[in-house]
């Protein structure tokens, strides 16, 4: 078992200052949930941008946003995210608070790092990905076990698409515009945001 992996952001954690809150604790602005954080309470050694293969989509309804999640769906496409480099136990943490359960248990990794998938569970986001490697050390997230066609998808909340484009920007260096074209594309986005309600959104946040 390796002590560091990379975590895959691709959602709201892709903004350090959202994933302070499940490191160290605390509640993020715009959301209604105090996080307990992890037993290592230091922020990741290194982080970069990152692209995986696949697509993101926003289903079900957060208890922190309102509105829909969002979920990762492996294969074509291209998602970008934000690598953490993390120690196993703070992986460990970050996955039992996005479950809404107190963290302190290590989770076992030894399928997923064989396999390059392991499902834990039914929940939300209890299906551990391998997506790659960074500098020998392996990379993960986690997403749901459904997919996109089996998923009650739903569009998400102008709270968690602040979070999301706070990622992109920090991240990846994009555009009011680019990050508004972007999220407004996604399953579960089409159709009830367009790239223009999103733009408008950020710059009224601004």
């Amino acid at each position: 078992m390796p002590r560091w992996i990379w975590y895959a952001a691709y959602g709201s954690n892709m903004a350090v200052e959202r994933l302070r809150c499940y490191v160290q604790g605390g509640q993020a602005a715009g959301g209604v949930r105090t996080y307990p954080g992890c037993r290592d309470r230091g922020m990741p050694s290194a982080a970069r941008g990152v692209e995986l293969p696949g697509r993101l989509y926003f289903a079900g309804v957060s208890g922190q946003w309102g509105g829909g999640m969002g979920f990762y769906e492996a294969g074509a496409g291209v998602v970008p995210a934000r690598a953490y480099r993390v120690t196993v136990g703070q992986f460990s943490d970050i996955v039992a608070q996005e479950m809404y359960r107190p963290p302190g248990a290590d989770l076992d990794l030894a399928t997923v790092l064989a396999t390059g998938r392991d499902e834990l569970g039914p929940g939300r986001y209890e299906t551990l990905l391998l997506v790659g490697e960074v500098d020998g050390e392996p990379m993960l997230t986690f997403t749901a076990s459904w997919s996109p066609a089996e998923a009650p998808l739903n569009a998400p909340a102008e709270a968690y698409l602040r979070q999301l484009a706070a990622g992109l920007a920090e991240a990846h260096g994009w555009s009011t515009e680019r990050i508004a074209a972007y999220l407004a594309s996604r399953p579960g986005a089409a159709g009830r945001w367009s790239a223009a309600s999103v733009a408008e959104l950020l710059a009224r946040t601004a």
